[in-house]
């Protein structure tokens, strides 16, 4: 039993399981759109998750603590090495143009844990996006958004047109609802100072803001210029269960809520996708 925690520890904290998210999201947008399962692109986009979230979570850790870091951290950096070379194996054969986007959406993830800005335009010491009150979950959430919709349409040569844009918005919404009970379990860690949505507004107005970002979420669903019965049961089914997790949020969350249930949303969402296509 040690043994798979061990393991399973390891799947949640190397970021496998938001990198699974993250293409499963991908996927749902490759098939909302008629597009062919993309392998490079969507090799690229898991590895690249990986990456960067590792970067993001681990860079202070590994700037500062070089020399004393913990077995499982040292193995997260091998694993989070090979997955980098992974990502530029599987990005060096996509398209130019899909680059440029790369390029776009990398930047902000440098910056998001790389300390650059003046301290006068900071609310904590560590100079990064990641540290500017109120922005954090917005960065994510647009970050989310391209990747998961600009990426495998561009990729894929496809015209973007009204029913994208909707799209990138609903994804948007999506990302930003999920990122509210992550919010709310960090009350108990997060200085004042970020801003975040629960410090702003408290704990029952944001999930009463969880509520609105789900119906706007279904509502564009039906402004599509073309509407499935399939995927607007599957936006209806994944709105209620991601409404229902944020009202079930509290600060203090068992282990696994976040960063296991929570964060698998996206993974349950192209299971209903994949199993009302197969009926």
């Amino acid at each position: 039993m040690s043994r798979f925690k061990a393991l399973f520890n390891f799947y949640i904290n190397s970021s496998i399981h938001v990198a699974l998210s993250v293409c499963a999201l991908t996927w749902i947008t490759l098939l909302e759109f008629g597009i062919p399962w993309d392998t490079l692109l969507i090799g690229f986009i898991f590895f690249a998750s990986i990456t960067g979230y590792n970067f993001v979570k681990y860079f202070g850790l590994a700037r500062f603590h070089h020399r004393s870091l913990a077995h499982w951290l040292k193995v997260i950096q091998v694993f989070s090495l090979l997955s980098f070379l992974a990502m530029i194996y599987f990005g060096l054969k996509l398209k130019e143009m899909t680059w440029l986007y790369i390029v776009g959406f990398g930047i902000v993830t440098f910056l998001y844990a790389i300390p650059f800005l003046p301290r006068k335009f900071l609310f904590d010491h560590q100079q990064n996006l990641r540290n500017v009150g109120g922005v954090k979950v917005y960065i994510i959430g647009l970050t989310w958004a391209g990747v998961t919709v600009i990426l495998p349409l561009v990729n894929n040569d496809f015209q973007l047109n009204s029913d994208a844009l909707i799209t990138l918005v609903q994804r948007f919404l999506f990302v930003l609802a999920l990122m509210l009970p992550f919010e709310i379990r960090d009350l108990n860690y997060d200085s004042l100072k970020l801003a975040t949505i629960p410090q702003q507004i408290g704990i029952k107005n944001t999930k009463r803001f969880g509520v609105l970002l789900m119906l706007l979420f279904v509502i564009l669903e039906l402004f599509k210029a073309s509407v499935t019965c399939h995927f607007l049961t599957a936006v209806c089914f994944i709105a209620l269960v991601t409404l229902a997790f944020i009202w079930a949020s509290k600060k203090e969350q068992f282990e696994y809520y976040c960063s296991f249930w929570v964060e698998g949303i996206p993974i349950l969402w192209l299971a209903l996708v994949l199993l009302l296509e197969f009926f």
